[in-house]
């Protein structure tokens, strides 16, 4: 029985790095994107090579086992055990030598993909192996699954693409794993590596006639170890490590082969009335030598289209409901002839009957954005809210192409035998179908259809003499399969060649050799008899109250939305996630927090997890961006259940004083705007900074908001009555009394474009409207109620009416048709909701419906660079913004590809989330804001994101309402 204590306390005194044994940490790296669920002994989080050899050297010295984790994206539970985890994702990222001429290069096995990729595309260059994952997906990850891609067809597997692998193992030994002479021949290394080329070689030798019997001759097959790519000549002995999920050693280093990039693309999508016609059609297509063929079902576009993220993509590039759709891709150094191509694919399909079924894209944008759509094709098939989700045990099955139609016919005839059916996408042109039937795994008799399922598919396989495995890999659900496919003489085999690289058997056990079975439910997530705790919620969580199992329990049903895919791991695309964007920890990540409110929910951690301390650290650094609502394709909506988790924190712990300072400012406001001199005086006199950090924790390094003494009074400043309004504008606290200007803009742009503005106020005539947002960011729930009643009966008439509400604060305009629908769920509200535009939304809306006509002339600016308010984003109103401004004659129009501002209302100003704040910031904003010229206007609408840039830049950002009142004629 291993000691963790002392471990913890070894590893805590040699190591210089993150070493997590707690609770929480331990169960945020439990799971995976599989089904299972068990907790490792404990995580190191290595910052160099040296840090992880001295962990491993640790672990085995203790005889600990060891599991190496990349994003931990797998699907089959290779990152999963008992065991000490590895994380390289964090710090072991490094690029190495680089040999354009060779087209190669090292890398450290926490590298993304997708960071990869950036690295070397002003190269010209790229590394091929274009996983779905490919912007959490890391190289060592990648290597250990011999993961593939959706252009495999033409570039290969990952063992295609590796030439060399340096490895740590249990012996101690750090070997380079590479190309071999033929027997004979010299091997250079030490005694170690040339015993084990000869082992392996020996067994190659031993088993060539299983080898040709058993092993598939498909190009997607990654069961077991890679002993057929052996050979009694030269060949390689990394690709032996390739596909060995970390049971084998730890890759400290990997040298990849690169490939040029195709500088010109074209896409097909090509429309087919059946399932059957697209599967039986698809080895004529592959004859036509494209770089990719993709399947996309009925399923997949149906819950696309419901994902505002995709909806708009979809609708552009897909006709009517076909049953399925292939995305054919050409791609190569002409143009032309990738366009004489996809002219011969519609000539194919007019052909094979089914005439004008191809819609042909050209536009790069266009392609890359449909490419999205299926490369979150998992996700978007996750997003199903019910007990049922689509299951990853057989889904990556590969079968030839000429068997495809009929495999696809049988395995579904058996899904309806078993009363599930199955969702279909990604790879045709290799015949590797993503299947995942709907089953309930809290459901015994749900398991055990999984069972039957599994092994009905795996005999059909064999019978088309295809691959079980054909991407994802073995793990903990595939690795019992492999003896059914090779016989007992090859996996017999691959224990002995597990034995002489591990003998101990400590890297990753259970994982290839000696596995568990794969629907032992005792390594679920969903264990037997798992239950939440029964939580009285603050928020309308019902809309996830779907299917049996989830009556009563909504909003333990939307934590478990996630599926730990990590599609949140991004660095560079999108909006999220911004804290871990700054942190890198899995603790500050969307799938990090889900899974620690789920363990909670669910009693793993602790009767009081709820409200524990740990719990506040989860979710202290979510920005509630809603980032993770619209770009998590399971529509996870962190912000939230931040809301839901402060309500019930804040029930046992005090709230501190600048919560209620920030909370209760629109009550105060009125008041604190009669004393602007006063509270103004913060940001005059030396040592009122410092002092006010040390009383209410509000940061000195910070300038405060500047109180007006000239607030927009809404009584005073609205020129059209209640009756005779063609718009009404919902003045915000921090535009009424910090920038009043931009409400004063905005009656004069609207004005000027001949609408009669009425600007809302309270049915009691006191003071000001508010949205409650305040509120909300510190989780009094009951107050933000009070203040959305008072808001909702004062636009009522307006709603009813169809009168647009308008507003120019996005975080409270969009409150409307977001927090408003939790906070009063019913019909007074989703009017409202249908009613509530952004500012650039209704003159966007009212240009495109022809209305509109402002007398606009030219600003003294060449451009507008843009930031957009993460609400903008997450409920995709940044184009109507985009569109707005280009209503100024020669304005060139460009938006800053930025995440987080960094401030989200208050979090900025806060003394222990300061260094956080501008390091988002610093991540792309300030840097392109910095780099503009003085011909170029800075533009943000966000209240916070606009004191940022002032903070940080010294350049003042304008509201899209002042620069449209600025070019006014």
């Amino acid at each position: 029985m291993t000691d963790l204590g002392a471990l913890h306390a070894r590893l805590r005194r040699e190591l210089e790095c993150d070493v997590l044994f707690d609770a929480f940490s331990r169960g945020r790296y439990s799971t995976d994107a599989s089904i299972y669920q068990i907790d490792p002994l404990g995580v190191v989080v290595p910052r160099s090579a040296q840090d992880a050899l001295a962990a491993l050297e640790i672990a085995a010295d203790s005889n600990v086992p060891i599991l190496p984790r990349g994003a931990g994206s797998s699907q089959c539970g290779q990152a999963v055990g008992e065991a000490l985890i590895v994380d390289n994702s964090k710090h072991l990222n490094g690029i190495g030598e680089f040999d354009t001429e060779k087209r190669t290069v090292w890398v450290e096995p926490g590298v993304v993909l997708d960071r990869l990729n950036a690295f070397l595309k002003p190269h010209g260059l790229w590394y091929p192996v274009d996983v779905s994952t490919s912007a959490q997906a890391t190289i060592g990850g990648m290597t250990a699954n011999n993961s593939c891609g959706a252009r495999s067809i033409r570039y290969g597997n990952m063992v295609h693409n590796v030439l060399a692998v340096e490895a740590w193992l249990t012996s101690g030994d750090i070997v380079r794993f590479g190309t071999v002479g033929p027997i004979g021949e010299r091997i250079d290394g030490p005694p170690r590596y040339r015993h084990l080329v000869d082992v392996v070689r020996g067994y190659y030798v031993a088993e060539q006639d299983e080898i040709a019997d058993r092993v598939p001759k498909v190009q997607r097959r990654v069961a077991g170890y890679n002993l057929d790519m052996a050979s009694t000549g030269p060949f390689n002995m990394a690709h032996l490590l390739v596909g060995s999920e970390g049971t084998l050693g730890y890759f400290r280093r990997i040298k990849l082969k690169l490939a040029p990039l195709p500088p010109h693309k074209v896409l097909g999508i090509a429309h087919f009335p059946t399932f059957r016609e697209a599967m039986s059609h698809t080895q004529h297509i592959v004859k036509l030598d494209p770089a990719a063929v993709e399947l996309v079902d009925s399923t997949m576009i149906e819950l696309a289209r419901a994902n505002p993220a995709f909806r708009g993509t979809v609708d552009r590039a897909v006709r009517g409901d076909p049953d399925a759709i292939l995305l054919v891709e050409f791609a190569g150094e002409d143009r032309a002839e990738q366009v004489v191509k996809l002219g011969q694919l519609v000539e194919l399909m007019g052909d094979l009957g089914l005439p004008g079924s191809v819609v042909e894209i050209e536009d790069p944008r266009l392609q890359k954005d449909f490419w999205e759509v299926r490369k979150a094709g998992l996700n978007i098939m996750m997003s199903m809210k019910g007990d049922g989700k689509p299951v990853s045990f057989i889904e990556d099955c590969a079968v030839p192409l000429e068997h495809l139609a009929d495999y696809t016919e049988r395995l579904t005839e058996v899904f309806e035998k078993h009363g599930t059916r199955g969702t279909w996408y990604a790879h045709a042109s290799v015949g590797t179908l993503h299947v995942r039937p709907v089953l309930d795994m809290r459901s015994a008799d749900d398991v055990k259809a999984m069972r039957a399922i599994a092994e009905e598919a795996c005999a059909m396989v064999r019978e088309y003499k295809g691959s079980y495995s054909g991407e994802h890999g073995d793990g903990l659900v595939r690795s019992e399969w492999i003896e059914p496919m090779y016989g007992p003489r090859l996996t017999r085999a691959f224990g002995e060649i597990k034995n002489e690289f591990d003998p101990r058997g400590l890297m990753n056990p259970g994982k290839i050799v000696a596995p568990t079975r794969m629907d032992d439910r005792d390594l679920f997530r969903f264990k037997p008899g798992y239950a939440t705790l029964p939580v009285e919620t603050a928020l309308d969580w019902s809309g996830h109250e779907v299917g049996a199992h989830n009556r009563g329990r909504g909003f333990a049903a939307a934590v478990e939305m996630c599926n730990n895919n990590g599609h949140c791991r991004k660095f560079d695309a999108g909006a999220m996630c911004p804290s871990y964007r700054v942190t890198r920890n899995e603790r500050d990540l969307t799938r990090g927090r889900a899974n620690s409110l789920r363990l909670a929910l669910s009693g793993r951690l602790g009767s009081d997890a709820l409200t524990s301390q740990e719990m506040y650290r989860t979710m202290e650094l979510c920005v509630s961006c809603k980032a993770c609502k619209r770009e998590c394709p399971t529509g996870v909506d962190m912000a939230s259940m931040k809301i839901e988790f402060l309500n019930r924190y804040h029930r046992r712990h005090a709230r501190p004083i600048r919560d209620k300072l920030v909370a209760h400012l629109p009550r105060f406001a009125p008041l604190a705007a009669r004393m602007a001199a006063v509270m103004n005086l913060r940001n005059r006199i030396a040592g009122l900074p410092f002092l006010m950090e040390k009383i209410a924790g509000i940061a000195a390094r910070r300038s405060l908001p500047t109180w007006r003494r000239d607030p927009f009074r809404p009584a005073d400043e609205s020129p059209a009555g209640p009756e005779e309004a063609d718009v009404v504008l919902l003045a915000d606290t921090f535009n009424i009394y910090f920038e009043p200007e931009n409400l004063r803009a905005a009656v004069k742009v609207l004005t000027a474009a001949g609408y009669r503005v009425a600007v809302a106020q309270a049915v009691d005539g006191g003071r000001p409207l508010c949205c409650g947002r305040t509120y909300l960011s510190t989780g009094m729930v009951d107050e933000a109620h009070a203040e959305a009643r008072r808001t909702v009966e004062a636009l009522k008439p307006f709603a009813a009416r169809g009168v647009p509400v308008v507003g120019l604060e996005p975080s409270c305009l969009l409150g409307l048709r977001d927090e408003f629908r939790t906070l009063l769920p019913g019909a007074d509200t989703e009017t409202l909701a249908g009613s509530a535009l952004t500012f650039e939304e209704f003159l966007s809306r009212e240009k495109t419906a022809g209305r509109l006509a402002i007398p606009l002339g030219k600003l003294p600016y060449k451009r507008a660079l843009v930031h957009g308010h993460c609400h903008q984003k997450a409920f995709a109103v940044m184009p109507a913004v985009t569109e707005t401004l280009e209503l100024i004659p020669d304005l060139k129009v460009e938006t800053i590809q930025s995440s987080c501002c960094g401030m989200a209302g208050a979090f900025g100003y806060e003394a222990d989330h300061i260094d956080v704040s501008l390091a988002m910031a610093e991540l792309s904003l300030l840097p392109a804001v910095r780099a503009a010229g003085d011909d170029t206007l800075i533009v943000a609408d966000g209240t916070s994101c606009r004191h940022q840039i002032s903070d940080g830049t010294e350049r003042n950002a304008l509201h899209v309402a002042r620069v449209l009142a600025d070019a006014l004629e």
